[in-house]
């Protein structure tokens, strides 16, 4: 069901999402007069922000005006999840169309994309797309079939290692120059977002009218490293130079990431500068005259941390995970359940919240069919929503979601409808007990109910098995 929102936004205060249920079937004459051409699309992607972190989402303290704009004339995705719980897996699966249990990349670490992994970066470009990605890739380094050139990116600036991307000044970067791959120095105490940002401007004003484009911003923000650009901390601080967020528990020096004072006024900085650069890429397609034949998505890789000085305690103050239970690494909803907004000027109408349930693996079928790409791969397990975006025809549904994990023990989890299974410490028992959720009566996961629905229970651990295959890197 999909409702009209009238959106209130104040800076600094909470938002007040006003909702009227709107069931009456399109008439003829709502009907758009024309099929849409081919649009630019640009794919906005967060690094650990939690579906509590924006406005649009609830929040209160953290100001998020251009993305809650966002939200306000477009689509907000209510029941949208990521990957994975983790940058690499939850990226592979969003460039795949693969799910976890499929795709070869099921972890951090050294596992490049292989030779015959598609993206939709290819399909794309394979359709004309000029195609560029700026920040975080992760999924291959350098001489290895997973390198950013070898999967559709004729423009890259940014970590080739999901380890180096940890922090915010770094002294180089990747940048693809005559097809190759070229390290760089960045300039002295730089902002390798900032430079991510700039890069994805220079990129937009330089396309040409008549040839589409495909550019996929992935920063690394609100990622572990708490450091930030001082125009970013200022709102969060007092006239004292101190966080306005009292008490705060400072980061100390020689830890892995670097140290910060103030953890959650940075976090909160961290946040908002993502919101800048989106305010920014939105004023560029304006400023061009692009702006209604561009599609513009933002969403995050997983759940909210709790690394680099961040403590639990920082998630609960903020709502980070909204009413969800867990952060990243969980397989509960506050690791994989993600902010998901979608704007297309004309086409997405403005005020809409969507309930469909979908996740990362269908960002690949849903951009090649509005592309214009007429055969995605065979071995995908997405589902295109371009229904559900335009509103026109009936939305197919997945049957289940599902999602494995190799840390902490090993985990899985399903989604079906309704329902949720969880499944922990597979690599000490491989017949672990299954935790049950009614998600429509406790979306937070407090009331395991395994034992009153034992028929359900067996469904899910057969889903569990089905949706499973073989790995040759990674095993429980």
């Amino acid at each position: 069901m999909k409702y009209k929102a009238n959106i209130l936004f104040s800076v600094g205060s909470a938002l007040f999402i006003l909702l009227s249920c709107n069931t009456k079937p399109k008439t003829q004459k709502e009907e758009r007069s024309a099929e849409p051409s081919r649009p630019n699309i640009i794919f906005i992607l967060a690094d650990d922000m939690g579906i509590g972190d924006l406005g649009c989402y609830g929040q209160e303290y953290i100001k998020t005006p251009h993305i809650d704009r966002m939200a306000s004339e477009g689509m907000r995705f209510t029941q949208f999840y990521a990957g994975s719980t983790v940058c690499a897996p939850s990226r592979a699966s969003l460039m795949t169309g693969q799910h976890t249990g499929v795709t070869h990349v099921r972890g951090n670490g050294e596992f490049p994309l292989l030779e015959t992994d598609t993206t939709v970066a290819q399909l794309l470009r394979q359709q004309g797309y000029s195609t560029a990605m700026y920040g975080k890739w992760g999924l291959g380094l350098e001489g290895t079939a997973g390198e950013p050139q070898k999967k559709g990116w004729e423009h890259f600036t940014g970590h080739l290692h999901h380890v180096d991307a940890h922090y915010q000044r770094p002294d180089s970067l990747w940048r693809l120059k005559d097809g190759k791959l070229q390290k760089f120095a960045t300039p002295e105490n730089s902002y390798s977002n900032e430079i991510f940002a700039q890069d994805a401007l220079q990129f937009i004003k330089q396309q040409p009218e008549d040839k589409p484009f495909f550019l996929y911003l992935s920063f690394t923000i609100p990622h572990a490293e708490l450091v930030v650009a001082n125009e970013y901390m200022q709102p969060y601080l007092d006239d004292k130079g101190e966080s306005v967020f009292t008490p705060e528990t400072a980061h100390p020096d020689g830890k892995h990431y670097g140290p910060q004072p103030y953890p959650k006024a940075a976090y909160a900085a961290m946040v908002s500068s993502i919101d800048h650069y989106t305010g920014q890429v939105l004023q560029q397609l304006r400023e061009k005259g692009i702006d209604k034949n561009t599609l513009v998505i933002f969403s995050s890789d997983n759940g909210t941390h709790v690394e680099g000085g961040r403590s639990m305690d920082d998630v609960a103050f903020f709502n980070s995970s909204s009413n969800y239970k867990g952060v990243k690494r969980d397989m509960y909803e506050g690791g994989i359940h993600e902010p998901f907004i979608v704007r297309w000027p004309g086409q997405v109408k403005p005020g809409q919240e969507s309930d469909h349930i979908a996740a990362f693996w269908d960002v690949l079928p849903t951009l090649a069919e509005l592309g214009g790409v007429e055969k995605t791969p065979e071995n995908i397990n997405g589902i295109s929503f371009v229904p559900e975006l335009l509103d026109q025809g009936k939305q197919p549904q997945h049957e289940y979601l599902y999602w494995e994990f190799y840390e902490q023990g090993g985990k899985q989890a399903v989604r079906k409808q309704n329902w949720k299974a969880v499944r922990l410490n597979i690599k000490k028992d491989p017949d672990a007990p299954i935790e049950l959720y009614d998600l429509s009566a406790d979306p937070a996961e407090t009331q395991n109910i395994a034992d009153k629905h034992p028929d359900i229970v067996a469904e899910m651990e057969n889903i569990m098995q089905e949706a499973h295959t073989p790995s040759p890197l990674f095993s429980f």
